[in-house]
């Protein structure tokens, strides 16, 4: 049974699109929907490794977490069901859904999900992660609501059947809006020079670095009348000696000259320029530089602050996580008949914090024992 419906009817994916729809038409995404943009911030990813290699690492460092409750029976058959859920279609574990999700939020500032049933509806079979490309995100009857459309076999757009078992999470949505900001807005401009230079650094290697020869002939007074001829035997003596795998000496007569292809230009100094966009692209990721190998400078003291702002900002990210994972939890408990409080206990970022918390704690109390015997 759903939620009390009498009618025990197979429940599927709602948010992957038909075969037939695939197969038969072409993609036109919604024009409020920003597909064009989402498709911008895929090419970025894909082009810049070092925007691709941030969200990873702000995937892997949200960590993994618990279900707390009174109830220990109740607890430890939660948590088995989190670790064991199946999910997509090779994947398990609520976590592997979760990596997905958060890498769907950041990139596009919305991700959706869906809670797929069992053929009998009484127990939850699987975690689906749907494409924003499948899904529609309109509106409701009022502001606070959201209607959620898929294509169907004709490629028209219909509303789910059971939208109470689509998850969805949206970040920094502008006023008015029903989709999220991206983290990576601001900068596909930014990529777009990178790209530049990274393309100029790549041709001029091509020119200077893979070295390619001029050799010029000059005839003299008596050679004027085999010029012809002996520039084709210049020719195909140089072309034997080129392709030549074991070095081959190259003999001719005349005055022949040959020199390099660019081999006085210099290839211009990139360093400067890329370092300036890729502390644009890092001050907009929120992430420290060191965790994506780049060797700037830096002070013990700026890496701690840099490692304290990381923190808060994947404490804000389990924050936007959280209200999906309540969802599951609370489809988990509703469809087996149950309501208990728990709690979500996030697992710490790393050692390092917990031992600053940890020396924060026992300072707080020498200040409070200190006071106390002040007053006495």
């Amino acid at each position: 049974m759903i939620f009390g419906r009498k009618k025990k009817e197979p429940v599927q994916v709602q948010t992957a699109v038909s075969d037939a729809y695939r197969s038969g038409l072409s993609f036109i995404g919604s024009p409020g929907s920003g597909r064009g943009e989402w498709q911008l911030y895929r090419s970025l990813k894909e082009n810049v490794p070092l925007v691709s290699a941030a969200i990873e690492r702000l995937v892997r460092l949200t960590g993994t977490f618990t279900i707390g409750c009174d109830d220990k029976a109740v607890q430890e058959e939660i948590n088995d069901f989190l670790r064991c859920v199946r999910v997509n279609g090779s994947q398990q574990g609520v976590n592997s859904f979760l990596a997905v999700y958060l890498d769907q939020l950041l990139t596009y500032g919305t991700a959706v999900g869906e809670v797929v049933p069992d053929k009998s509806g009484r127990r939850i079979s699987a975690l689906y992660n749907a494409s924003l490309d499948d899904v529609e995100l309109k509106e409701g009857k009022t502001p606070l609501d959201i209607t959620f459309m898929t294509r169907s076999a004709s490629g028209e757009w219909t509303d789910v059947k059971y939208p109470a078992l689509i998850l969805c999470t949206t970040i920094m949505n502008q006023p008015g809006k029903v989709y999220g900001t991206s983290l990576l807005k601001g900068l596909p401009f930014v990529g777009d020079i990178v790209m530049r230079i990274f393309n100029a650094v790549g041709t001029n290697w091509d020119r200077v670095g893979n070295v390619r020869f001029a050799v010029s002939y000059k005839p003299g007074e008596s050679d004027r009348s085999f010029t012809k001829e002996r520039a084709a035997a210049i020719a195909s003596e140089w072309s034997k000696a080129m392709r030549s795998r074991e070095p081959r000496d190259f003999v001719t007569v005349g005055d022949v000259n040959i020199r390099v292809i660019g081999a006085e230009n210099q290839i211009p100094d990139c360093e400067i320029p890329l370092k300036m966009l890729m502390q644009q692209i890092v001050a907009k990721l929120s992430i420290p530089p060191f965790l994506l190998g780049l060797s700037w400078s830096t002070t013990e003291r700026m890496s701690v602050q840099q490692a304290d702002i990381l923190t808060s900002e994947l404490d804000f990210y389990r924050g936007q996580l959280e209200g999906c994972i309540r969802r599951i939890c609370d489809l988990y408990l509703r469809f087996s008949g149950r309501s208990v409080r728990y709690d979500i206990n996030w697992d710490h970022v790393n050692l390092q914090d917990e031992v600053e918390l940890a020396r924060a704690r026992l300072y707080n109390a020498q200040a409070d024992s200190l006071e106390d015997k002040e007053e006495q």
